[in-house]
C-alpha cells in the first residue's frame, strides 16, 4: 500500500519482561469512577451509569519518560489509574465474560489540563482540550492477566506520589463501575477491539504538577509508573 504522506508511527505500550509490544488502538477514559472523587470534584456521588471520555492513541507516554509541561495552562492535574488493556473485542459484551476480554493491566496517569477542562464545563462545552492533549496518558508496562490476575476484584492499593508525597491513596475495590461493568457497558455503546484501553478512574486527591515536579505512581502487584515534568 501506498500514501501519499507518511503514515505516523503506531502507538504502543511495553510488555513487562518482553521484547514484545502491545499495539494502541483507542484509549478510553471512565470519568468519576471514585465516589470520594466524585464529591471532590462536585458531582453528584450516587451510582449512576459510567460516563467516558477519550485520548488520542499517540498520547501514551512511556515509563520513566520527562515530558514538557504542556501548553496553554496554568492548573495541570495528575490522576492516577488502572489501566485495562483488550485483548479481544467484541459488542454488548456480557458483564460475566467481560473479563475474558482483557489481555493485561498496567499503571496510568490521565493528565488533565484542569483549568481548560473546567471552563468547557462552564460554557457547556466538549472537554477534549482539557483531556486529550500531546503526552496526557503516561502508562506503564502491561502485565497480562496470567500474572497480576484481575486487580480490581481484589483491595490492591493505587496510589500517587509528587516529590516523595503522597497526594491520592486507595483500593481498586473501591471503583464504582468495575473492569467487568465497564467493558460490558462501553460494548454497547462502541464496539471494543484489541489493542483498546481503558483509564478506569481516579481516586481523590487530584491535585496540581509543576515543571521540575516528578510523579511516582503504583498499584499492588501491577507495576510502578514514574514520569518528570520538564
Amino acid at each position: 500500500m501506498s500514501f501519499v504522506i507518511q503514515p505516523s508511527e503506531q502507538a504502543t505500550v511495553a510488555i513487562d519482561g518482553s521484547g514484545k509490544r502491545f499495539p494502541v488502538r483507542r484509549i478510553y477514559c471512565v470519568g468519576r469512577n471514585y465516589r470520594a472523587h466524585a464529591i471532590e470534584m462536585g458531582a453528584d456521588p450516587d451510582r449512576e451509569p459510567p460516563f467516558f471520555f477519550m485520548k488520542p492513541a499517540d498520547a501514551i507516554v512511556q515509563n520513566g519518560a520527562t515530558i514538557a509541561y504542556p501548553q496553554k495552562t496554568e492548573n495541570l492535574h495528575h490522576e492516577i489509574e488502572l489501566v485495562a488493556a483488550i485483548g479481544e473485542g467484541g459488542r454488548d459484551i456480557q458483564e460475566k465474560r467481560a473479563l475474558d476480554h482483557v489481555w493485561g493491566y498496567g499503571v496510568g496517569i490521565d493528565l488533565t489540563r484542569r483549568d481548560i477542562q473546567n471552563k468547557a464545563k462552564e460554557m457547556g462545552r466538549p472537554w477534549d482540550m482539557g483531556k486529550g492533549f500531546d503526552n496526557s496518558a503516561p502508562c506503564t508496562a502491561l502485565r497480562p492477566v496470567s500474572e497480576v490476575g484481575h486487580p480490581d476484584t481484589t483491595n490492591a492499593t493505587i496510589w500517587i506520589k509528587v516529590n516523595g508525597e503522597i497526594k491520592q491513596k486507595s483500593t481498586l475495590d473501591l471503583h464504582i463501575w468495575t473492569t467487568a461493568e465497564t467493558i460490558s457497558y462501553l460494548s454497547g455503546l462502541m464496539e471494543l477491539q484489541a489493542g483498546d484501553l481503558i483509564f478506569m478512574g481516579t481516586p481523590d486527591g487530584v491535585g496540581p504538577v509543576m515543571p521540575g515536579d516528578t510523579m511516582e505512581g503504583h498499584i499492588d502487584d501491577v507495576g510502578d509508573l514514574t514520569i518528570k515534568i520538564a
